[in-house]
């Protein structure tokens, strides 16, 4: 997919995201597989085609719920939106966090 241009859907910013809101958006294991596809990916990743075993609109919900946390940065390109980690803010705001809550993933 490349570099994502588009208009980035609302989000906290850096200084916003709390880390008990981004704890919770990170104890489903759906999300946490989802931001897990995410850290290993070069690439943004079309939110259709996260390697998760729910349906499209339980994708969406847990994308929207990734997002306001401020775990993740979603942006509109065309019809498709592509989410990417927002890996920076999380380590600037909550040093280690995002490195451990990772470590014990599959």
């Amino acid at each position: 997919m490349g570099t994502v241009t588009g208009k980035v859907l609302p989000q906290p910013t850096r200084d916003e995201i709390r880390v008990e809101t981004v704890l919770q958006a990170l104890a489903d294991p759906v999300r946490l597989r989802m931001v897990a596809e995410l850290a290993n990916s070069a690439e943004p990743i079309p939110c259709g085609h996260f390697d998760v075993e729910v349906g499209k609109s339980t994708v969406t919900h847990h994308v929207r719920t990734l997002r306001e946390a401020g775990v993740i940065e979603v942006r509109q390109v065309g019809t498709a939106r592509a989410s990417t980690l927002r890996k920076d803010d999380l380590d600037a705001r909550f040093p280690g966090l995002l490195t451990g809550v990772l470590s014990g993933v599959d």
